[in-house]
């Protein structure tokens, strides 16, 4: 019997699965897949199947089956997918320095199901020139030692394969940072910080802060030091004049100032070495070949028991010299002998004040000598020097610091003698020992504001004053800072002390600390800065050494001023005016004023010039030519015209010198309030007067403003008597050519000889003016009744006929009479007069010419 297979049944669920017959007869089939088929679903398919025979029955029960089979289906993968990277990004950091087996893993999957295709069989560096490389596992390695300072970070592409070579869609992005090996110190502090002046104070680093580590620590303390011994007298001080200096800082006037800047009236200074490379600080050098007699008129002559000697000095020790005295300041014989009065020097890095008293009633030994030892005297640095005199006692400030003397010798007082002495400023002037009087004990060093302020001593409040900086440091913000932060300036503000023991607290506070200059004009230049740390650890003094940082503010070069002095150069006065009380202003339209140039051509915008307001220190009104003579003149100011102002003046023969830190425009009005007198002009024709003004004891100068003062001298004042009596007479009108009497008066000088021959000459000119008008009165009655009647306001006028008026000089008193007679016939222009030896004919000629000129009744104006 024939068996036919119909169908194949398969027992299971979810089997994507079919089974076809293909033959009946043999009962062959295929399997064949009925659904989707994935491994990435399922890898394998177990199920079981069975065939059915061609039975009769259309229900099937006559159907035979066969036994059951079991069937395996295991799908193989195809490599369709793409590696995905499990990361959009990698990131890591490193420290420079080192090798590493592995900085960082990157991992790739794929989502293709076999082996072969779901492994990532390699990774890839596609970035090139990296010091980096990659294992199959993805792990990324440094091929050499990193360097911070050479390159902070890196940036790589890495690629992934599967086992197919099948590359990943989208390479992924490695960043790798460098970072420096950890060492204890200061970290993101500026090393150079730039100055604008006039902003305030300014940070020195916003973002610094200190890098412990990890390091356990107990407290910080940490030192800044603003160095600024090479400005000007040790720091960016006020340069003003050291007169104005002291007005400025409340001290009583009279001190007298032995170094001042050259000048015509303090010429003593001019041959002295000046140190111009020291910003615009008035400093004298000294190496032992230069030294100043003080002109006796300067010297103080009334040194009592209370006295003041100051000075700014740098002086360090001279190999070789160390055995001699330098001396600074000393009043000796000026011939004779060599007896020093009072002397101030050096010897062997000690400072000696020497003061011998004058003789008195009582024979003793009393206090002499005065010596103090201290390392500043020979540091070659600046400091500043003031010695209070209360005879027998006497104090040492340096710096504002008291210091006792450590030494007090005692000697015999000077007797009295009429030798003459002699202040010398650099060197001690020897009168007796050698012929020619010299210099000797040569000072090394330099000195700047040597006063002496007689009968009084200066106070600490001004001593400390003179010598305060302008610059130095500060805190901004103190209400922001942590409640265990304690801090200190030095007196000078250029050294701050921080402490805490919060390294977070620390920092802050590191972070407000601030540069400031308080000068509108302040020194330009670099200020070197130097921070110190000490790290306190638990148990121990110091744990870490924390590496000094070094920076530099650099304060940038202000806009300079130009200072302009304009006003009349020329001024022409009466000579009675100079006898007056008062005497005259010259300087009453004078005008000061202070220009800058702004902008920058360079930067976009139009440089352009801007008034600015700041302050001087001194004017000087000098007189060019010829000195005052006391016994005849005087310039001077009244005290009333300094009240309110911070300004002070002095005066000499060569003029006279308004001082003290004040506005411009008080200066002005100062300027314009002194007065020029002389009580005996006679012999003066004109006076000239020179104005300079200064801001910072001359670092911004002005112009020159020369004034030059002519006198008129009025000897004519009778012919301007006569000039108003012809014009009273209401008579002359004149037709074409005004006659200036008046301003002919306001000019001539005629003597008084002269002067009696015009009034002779008028009066006859007047006797036959009334003549004249007699007869014309006759002929012109009722024109002339109307013209008394209505009276005309109206001017002579002459017409082209011409009044000849002929002058004699009648030859009196000589040639000098004939001269003086000729000056005045041309200065009275168009006007002769006949003498009195003319003959009747030539009167009755002249009076007929006048009879032709047309008259009326109006008064003539002149």
């Amino acid at each position: 019997m024939i068996v036919l297979i119909c169908s194949f049944k398969i027992y299971g669920q979810d089997i994507p699965f079919e089974a076809v017959v293909l033959n009946r007869t043999s009962g062959e089939g295929v399997l064949r897949a009925s659904g989707q088929v994935d491994c990435e679903l399922q890898k394998e398919y177990t199920f079981i199947i069975q065939a059915y025979d061609c039975g009769a029955g259309p229900d099937g029960a006559d159907w035979k089956r066969s036994h059951k089979a079991v069937v395996h289906v295991q799908v193989d993968d195809v490599n369709e997918f793409s590696p995905t990277f499990r990361e959009q990004q990698y990131k890591a950091s490193v420290t420079e320095g080192k090798i590493y087996d592995s900085i960082l893993q990157v991992e790739a999957w794929d989502q293709d199901c076999s082996p072969q295709y779901s492994q990532i069989c390699n990774y890839e560096i596609v970035t090139a020139g990296t010091p980096f490389a990659i294992d199959r596992n993805g792990n990324i390695r440094n091929t050499e030692r990193l360097s911070y300072d050479k390159q902070q970070s890196y940036k790589i592409m890495v690629a992934a394969f599967d086992c197919g070579q099948k590359r990943a869609a989208e390479d992924v992005a490695v960043h790798i940072d460098v970072k420096p090996v950890c060492k204890p110190g200061w970290q993101g502090w500026n090393r150079r910080v730039d100055y604008e002046p006039g902003t305030g104070s300014k940070q020195l680093s916003p973002k610094m802060h200190l890098e412990m580590c990890g390091g356990p620590l107990s407290g910080v303390k940490a030192t800044v030091e603003l160095q600024t011994n090479h400005i000007g007298k040790g720091c960016d001080r006020e340069t003003y004049s050291e007169k104005s200096l002291q007005k400025l800082c409340g001290a009583a006037s009279g001190s007298t100032d032995l170094l001042p800047a050259p000048s015509p009236s303090s010429n003593w200074t001019a041959s002295l070495l000046t140190d111009s490379g020291r910003d615009s600080d008035l400093i004298y050098r000294f190496d032992g070949r230069q030294a100043a007699n003080i002109p006796g008129h300067i010297v103080p002559q009334n040194l009592t028991d209370q006295f003041t000697i100051a000075t700014w000095m740098k002086h360090g020790p001279s190999p070789g010299l160390r055995a001699e005295k330098e001396t600074l300041l000393c009043n000796s014989d000026k011939t004779e002998m060599n007896r020093h009065h009072y002397s101030l020097y050096v010897h062997n890095c000690r400072l000696v004040f020497l003061l011998r008293r004058d003789f008195s009633q009582v024979d003793t030994f009393r206090p002499a000598e005065f010596h103090w030892k201290l390392e500043q005297i020979c540091d070659k640095e600046w400091h500043y020097y003031v010695i209070n005199v209360e005879f027998p006692a006497v104090t040492l400030f340096v710096d504002g610091v008291t210091f006792e003397p450590y030494l007090v010798t005692d000697d015999w007082p000077i007797h009295a003698s009429n030798i003459d002495t002699q202040l010398t400023v650099g060197a001690c002037w020897q009168g007796g020992e050698v012929a020619t009087p010299r210099f000797t004990q040569y000072f090394h060093g330099s000195l700047s504001g040597l006063t002496i302020r007689p009968g009084r001593i200066e106070t600490q409040k001004v001593i400390s004053c003179l010598q305060a900086c302008k610059e130095g440091l500060d805190i901004n913000s103190l209400e922001s800072l942590a409640k265990d932060i304690k801090f200190h300036f030095n007196p000078a503000q250029s050294v701050l002390v921080v402490e805490g023991e919060d390294l977070d607290s620390i920092n802050t506070a590191m972070t407000k600390v601030s540069y400031i200059n308080s000068r509108q004009f302040p020194t330009p230049g670099i200020r070197k800065l130097h921070i110190t740390t000490t790290v306190q650890c638990f148990g121990e003094d110091s744990c870490l050494s924390i590496p000094d940082v070094k920076a530099v503010v650099m304060v940038m070069a202000p806009s300079k001023p130009r200072i302009t002095i304009s006003g009349s150069n020329r001024l022409v006065r009466p000579a009675s005016d100079l006898q007056a009380p008062l005497g005259v202003a010259p300087f009453k339209e004078i005008h000061l004023t202070s220009t800058v140039i702004r902008g920058d051509s360079l930067g976009g915008s139009e440089p352009g010039v801007t008034e600015l307001m700041h302050n001087l220190d001194y004017c000087d009104v000098l007189l060019i030519g010829d000195e005052l003579n006391p016994e005849r003149e005087s310039l001077e100011i009244h005290h009333s015209a300094l009240l309110g102002k911070h300004l002070d003046a002095t005066n000499s023969t060569s003029g006279i010198s308004i001082y003290g830190v004040d506005s411009m425009s008080h200066y002005e009005q100062a300027l314009r309030q002194i007065r020029y007198r002389n009580w005996r002009p006679a012999t003066l024709s004109k006076r000239k007067f020179r104005v300079t003004c200064s801001e910072l004891n001359g670092r911004y100068t002005s112009n020159e403003f020369n004034l030059e003062m002519s006198l008129l001298h009025h000897s004519a004042a009778p012919v301007e008597h006569v000039n108003h009596m012809a014009a009273s007479s209401q008579f002359m009108r004149p037709m074409h050519h005004p006659l200036m009497i008046h301003s002919l008066n306001s000019h001539m000088t005629a003597p008084p000889a002269a002067t009696v021959i015009i009034v002779v000459c008028i009066a006859a000119l007047v006797v036959i003016v009334v003549i004249g008008v007699y007869r014309i009165h006759a002929t012109h009655q009722e024109g002339s009744r109307e013209d008394e009647d209505e009276p005309k306001d109206c001017d002579m006028d002459w017409d082209n006929s011409g009044l000849t008026i002929t002058v004699n000089p009648m030859e009196v008193n000589g040639e000098n009479a004939k001269e003086e007679s000729e000056e005045e016939e041309e200065q009275v222009v168009g006007l002769t007069c006949t003498d009195s030896d003319n003959t009747d004919e030539e009167d009755e000629e002249e009076t007929n010419r006048v009879t032709k000129l047309e008259w009326d009744s109006c008064s003539g104006t002149y």
